[in-house]
């Protein structure tokens, strides 16, 4: 690798972005081998931990812009991993569930991210790992919405 400027090297934001560039790229070959996007194990996560949710609560949740939730959301309907049916509390929403079929599929993304992780952090002790995590966690917090 072609050296860069020490002024570079030792700033974390420069650090955690060019990490970030090699972790979405991990993160999507992996996905794409499954046939699968990021989208889709965000919005079957969150309906795994939170239950049946709107579109809207989920792409809040998931911080999916509002049109591609929808095509997302299609994608998943299509193949089969969720059910979207009209909300009986509300006359103008739907309701995204998640099916037996998409539980399979978000089983066999988390095993994908687990891998992904290891190869990521392969140069990092479990406990270093789990430093790291908290630390990363710390400084997101203070961007996250209230």
């Amino acid at each position: 690798m072609d050296q860069i400027p020490e002024r570079l090297a030792v700033k974390p934001s420069w650090l955690i972005t060019q990490l970030a560039v090699h972790a979405r790229r991990l993160v999507s070959d992996g996905f794409t081998a499954a046939g699968a996007r990021g989208y889709h194990y965000r919005i079957l996560a969150a309906l795994h931990e939170f239950g049946p949710a709107s579109q809207a609560e989920l792409g809040r949740r998931c911080r999916v812009d509002r049109s591609d939730m929808v095509a997302a959301v299609n994608e998943l309907v299509e193949q089969g991993f969720v059910d979207r049916t009209p909300d009986p509390d509300h006359g103008r929403r739907n309701k995204v569930t998640l099916t037996g079929d998409g539980l399979r599929q978000l089983l066999r993304m988390d095993g994908l991210l687990d891998q992904v992780q290891d190869d990521l952090l392969k140069p990092l002790s479990a406990e270093e790992r789990e430093t790291l995590t908290g630390l990363l966690g710390r400084v997101l917090a203070q961007y996250e919405p209230e």
